[in-house]
């Protein structure tokens, strides 16, 4: 680094003046008076203020421009249902119930968040993370209630639970539960809880809980989930059946079950899925290249599952070939049911992780979106939107719903102008429940499980990325690599937690042992920068000016005390050891001198010779970069200003924000009533600078002179 040069003279400027306002704070109880008596009026054009912030589309609808809207809106909608009929089929196998029950859930997540969305291209409904978590769930409660889970529910029959003649089933409001009805009731129930989290978080405002969600940490939950997608589906690829692995380390338990049952594996299901596999991914690398010529996305998945249909019927492949297909499909809907309350108590905690990310992922691409189409949405009304798209369907035998990036991506990109495209797609899933859902039953369940491993793509593809956020920024990769590895080697659950609580410890590791710069003066300007990052900077004489890039509080104070004493290079605690220490040899000196000659005035003279000259009589601490303090960062400040006060040492505080000042005020740090704020605490640190040249000037023309 290029020699800092020093300058001689600083020319001097009147002091800034800066009156702070009085800001008159209602008392709290009046406060919350005052909201509980507004909140408690009841007039028309509160009610109606109310319905269009509940129900956002009798807002939008009303306004709706037909002719402008109307093409995009159920072009997008009719493509949305098309992908969404084999996509919710084939999640039922990830959340360990029904096709049919995919089919309800994603009827009624469209028609609730058009009523109650504030985003007019997200996509809502069923979303293979969270149907991967709800079928863990559903999984576990079901082994523990004794079902037999070396089958899979979605059979169309109850053959799997018959030993011996008889039926395995639990009781369960009233009635006996048999396996499908024990599966839907844990999802409903699932379902249900989660959505009130999401409700209650609405209500007290707890939008915020996102923040701590950071984008590399959910990129890694994604990923990480999307391997344990992967495995659990590849059994059905192979035609193998192993129950699903309960507890952690699903990924290797499930792997090392599937090559030790390889020589099980059903060739008709193998040869089906590899030939799925090959159409899928070729209409996916087709849609990629040509996207730009192709207006309408390729139905792939649509023709796969139509195709595949037709050869498992008319080919009789489950009768010849043993392939595991999905089963009867009904027609219709089934009467609504209140959850069984029952089993709340044994998801509650199960269900806080599923609130979490279903929310995440929704308002994330809510606001992606929107900033993307330029308009905004209320992030607060998504989590409202998306709690009763859990609460309603819950009694409906649905399961939890989310925002999908895919599905939302197609609609953004085929003309979807509102959220009437949702009411389209929910009348082409309609459509299948009240007529086409029988067609669906020689269906294999491998061209389902090819379905969801195809559409984990470019969730795996985001190991490429890995390089360029090495490059970019290193924590956020480890953030992304750590999260990633927990999800898929312990559980999904874990993997959420440990990813969360690493990204915040990585947070507090960054203001544990923040920067203090020295800085230095450009060009006789009123600028002070950091002397190791420009060049041509001045070091001004005698004053040390020092930047602290943090906020200050219980878990950094003693780095940035140690930080500061080794900027300066001088520590007031050894000084004064080294002071005293001087004092004493001086003072012994003295009076052995003192003896010997019979003089009892040298101790005296010696000990007023050992006083040193320190190269500098301020510090200036540029406190723009610190947002806030705690109590302990003012001890800390209090504790500073004394020890360097009585190596003759003053310290003077600059661009300190409100929030700080405040802070420093109902601590006394300014003295009783801020008597010394002036002298202590300064606008600029030019201004501050100037004052601690001018004091010393002062007191070195004095004749009370003292060295410092």
């Amino acid at each position: 680094m290029e020699k800092v040069n020093k300058v001689t003279e600083i020319t001097t400027a009147p002091p800034l003046l800066l009156e702070r306002r009085v800001h008159k704070q209602e008392p709290k109880l009046s406060l919350l008076k005052s909201k509980l008596r507004q909140s408690a009026t009841c007039s028309i054009p509160r009610v109606r203020s109310t319905l269009t912030g509940v129900f956002p589309v009798v807002h939008w609808l009303p306004k709706y421009k037909v002719r402008e809207y109307i093409c995009g809106d159920v072009m997008s909608g009719m493509i949305i249902g098309i992908i969404l009929v084999p996509q919710a089929i084939a999640y039922c196998l990830l959340a360990g119930v029904e096709p049919i029950y995919g089919l309800y859930t994603s009827f009624y997540a469209n028609i609730i968040y058009f009523l109650m969305g504030t985003s007019r291209h997200v996509s809502v409904g069923i979303f293979s993370l969270m149907s991967l978590m709800v079928g863990q769930v559903v999984d576990k409660e079901m082994f523990l209630a004794g079902f037999d889970l070396s089958e899979d529910v979605l059979n169309g029959s109850m053959s799997t639970n018959v030993t011996a003649g008889h039926v395995h089933s639990v009781e369960l409001m009233g009635l006996q539960c048999e396996k499908e009805c024990y599966a839907i009731s844990i999802a409903a129930a699932l379902t249900f809880l989660a959505g009130v989290y999401q409700v209650m978080m609405a209500l007290f405002q707890l939008g915020f809980v996102s923040v701590y969600l950071s984008a590399p940490m959910l990129d890694g939950f994604a990923t990480g989930a999307s391997f344990t997608i992967l495995t659990v589906q590849a059994k059905y690829l192979l035609g193998i059946k192993i129950p699903r692995h309960q507890g952690y380390g699903t990924v290797i338990i499930t792997w090392i079950n599937i090559f030790y049952n390889i020589h099980k594996t059903n060739m008709c299901d193998l040869i089906t899925s590899a030939i799925c596999i090959s159409i899928l991914v070729a209409g996916k690398e087709i849609q990629e290249r040509y996207k730009d010529r192709l207006k309408i996305p390729l139905p792939t998945e649509l023709v796969v599952v139509a195709g595949a249909t037709l050869a498992s019927h008319f080919g009789e492949l489950n009768s010849h070939y043993g392939s595991s297909v999905s089963g009867h499909i009904p027609t219709g809907f089934i009467p609504p049911q209140v959850p069984a309350f029952s089993l709340m108590s044994r998801v509650a905690l199960d269900a806080i992780p599923l609130a979490v990310i279903s929310f995440a992922f929704t308002v994330s691409l809510s606001e992606m979106f929107a900033k993307k189409n330029g308009y905004t949405v209320r992030p607060n009304q998504e989590m409202l939107a998306i709690g009763f798209c859990n609460i309603i369907p819950s009694f409906f035998h649905c399961f939890t719903t989310s925002a999908a990036l895919a599905k939302t991506m197609v609609k953004d990109s085929t003309g979807c102008k509102t959220q009437v495209s949702s009411l389209v797609s929910a009348l082409v899933v309609l459509l299948v429940l009240l007529f086409f859902a029988p067609f669906f039953h020689a269906l294999q369940k491998c061209v389902l499980a090819c379905i969801i491993i195809v559409s984990l793509r470019g969730a795996l593809r985001k190991f490429k990325d890995i390089p360029a956020k090495w490059q970019s920024s290193k924590n956020d990769a480890v953030v992304w690599l750590v999260t990633m590895s927990a999800t898929a080697l312990i559980s999904v659950e874990l993997g959420l937690l440990i990813g969360i609580v690493f990204s915040m410890i990585c947070i507090i590791f960054k203001t544990h042992k923040p920067k203090v710069s020295l800085l230095g003066r450009a060009n006789n300007s009123d600028i002070y920068e950091d002397v190791d990052e420009y060049k041509n900077l001045t070091l001004t004489p005698r004053v040390q000016v020092l930047r602290f890039q943090a906020p200050l509080y219980y878990a950094n104070k003693d780095s940035f005390l140690k930080s500061l004493h080794k900027a300066v290079g001088v520590e007031p605690f050894l000084e004064m050891s080294m002071r005293k220490k001087a004092e004493k040899q001086a003072k012994e000196t003295s009076l052995r001198q003192a003896k010997a000659n019979g003089d009892k005035n040298n101790g005296e003279v010696a000990i007023g010779l050992v006083q040193r000259e320190l190269d500098f009589h301020t510090i200036v601490l540029d406190c723009s970069a610190i947002p806030f303090i705690d109590s302990a960062g003012m001890a800390a400040f209090k504790g500073l200003v004394k020890e360097y006060k009585e190596i003759g040492v003053n310290v003077l505080l600059a661009s300190c924000n409100t929030s700080v000042i405040d802070t420093l005020q109902k601590g006394q740090f300014f003295g009783k009533n801020g008597k010394d704020m002036s002298n202590l605490l300064f606008h600029t640190v030019h201004g501050a600078v100037l004052h601690a040249i001018s004091m010393h000037a002062s007191a070195d023309s004095s004749p009370e002179d003292s060295m410092v």
